[in-house]
């Protein structure tokens, strides 16, 4: 969509679908307040959804501009189903920093809440832009309050991971707090919303709701609680592996390797490394030096050992290699496949060689 503050804005395929929702709800809604529009009402509900959505890449903007002034990488702006996510590459390093961050995305979304209710003060209520600013004053509401409970992954969770941060000294004592609040909360939206709504606490007429609107309305709950479940063990999962990080040793995650010239048959390469226990292989040239070209094992290779041409490390008689794969990132999933460089050159095959691995580092994420 674009470059603001030179961080790029994605659209997920999800939002089509929630924008298409709500033109549906809010042009059914419209029907009852707006008779006189007809079928045209889905126009204006669609650009509700449009507005609706730019109100959240500002809330976005906001976790973006602040992780900017703090010197901290924003990957990227995504807007997705029920929110955006600010993808931000390094954690705040200290507890203030942290509830800053968190706190100017609601901040933002009141602020815009209250530019909606003055803009509709002098416009005639019962017309479209009188509903229109009605509705986005509602929502920014909506949005900035739910934000602000107190449970990860939402903005609230962060503030008060800061808090229990900034009291303990720890913030993986913040996270842990933070997350299990926030596994609570998606217990309570799952059974507390859909019985809000059936008491008519919401302010609905219960003479009005039908066994459709049950029905939403549990499944909006349910996916409601579910994101907030998954966001919140994601937070707690990431935290715990950026703790241990820096426990961690090469020399705990090498594996023992043998050499092969480029000529070698495979059934060779595999044979030597049975036997000699390794479960690696590196290809070497005629002067025993690591061929700097590499290749993927393939997948009919023994479990324990590699084709020829895997990146690791040579020795006549076994030595090791390192090639760290990171558990599965918390907040994206997708798998990076851990590439070594070619290893140190060496002056004989018959002397060890090393090789590492760089693997990527976890992001984090300002979910809305």
């Amino acid at each position: 969509m674009g470059r603001p503050f030179g961080v790029p804005v994605y659209v997920a395929p999800s939002w089509f679908l929630v924008a298409a929702l709500i033109t549906w709800v809010f042009g059914g809604q419209l029907d009852r307040v707006l008779p006189e529009l007809g079928a045209a009402r889905y126009l204006v509900a669609l650009f509700f959804a449009v507005a609706f959505y730019g109100s959240v890449l500002v809330h976005e903007l906001a976790h973006t501009v602040a992780a900017l002034r703090f010197k901290l990488p924003v990957r990227r702006i995504q807007l997705q189903f029920f929110g955006g996510v600010s993808e931000i590459e390094k954690e705040a390093e200290t507890p203030g920093r942290e509830f800053v961050l968190a706190f100017v995305g609601p901040l933002l979304s009141l602020i815009l809440s209250g530019i909606f209710y003055l803009a509709m003060l002098p416009v005639e209520p019962g017309t479209v832009p009188g509903v229109l600013l009605a509705g986005l004053m509602v929502s920014n509401l909506i949005v900035a309050a739910f934000n602000l409970l107190p449970g990860l992954p939402l903005d609230g969770g962060r503030m008060l991971r800061a808090v229990v941060w900034k009291i303990t000294g720890r913030p993986m004592s913040g996270t842990i707090a933070a997350a299990w609040v926030g596994r609570a909360l998606a217990v309570s939206v799952l059974i507390g919303l859909p019985l809000l709504t059936q008491t008519g606490a919401l302010g609905t007429n219960t003479e009005d709701i039908s066994g459709m609107d049950t029905v939403t309305d549990a499944l909006l709950a349910a996916i409601l609680a579910a994101i907030i479940w998954t966001g919140a063990g994601n937070s707690l999962r990431m935290a715990r592996l950026r703790e241990h990080l820096p426990e961690l040793r090469a020399r705990n995650l090498t594996r023992r390797a043998v050499p092969v010239e480029t000529n070698t048959p495979l059934s060779e390469a595999l044979r030597r490394a049975n036997a000699a226990g390794a479960r690696a292989l590196v290809v070497v040239d005629a002067d025993g030096q690591p061929s700097p070209s590499s290749a993927r094992p393939p997948s009919s290779a023994s479990p324990n050992t590699a084709a020829p041409g895997s990146p690791s490390a040579a020795s006549p008689r076994t030595s090791p290699t390192a090639c760290a794969s990171p558990p599965n990132s918390p907040e994206r999933t997708s798998s990076t496949p851990c590439a070594p460089p070619p290893p140190p050159s060496t002056s004989s095959s018959r002397r060890p060689a090393r090789s590492t691995a760089s693997c990527p580092q976890p992001t984090s994420s300002a979910p809305s």
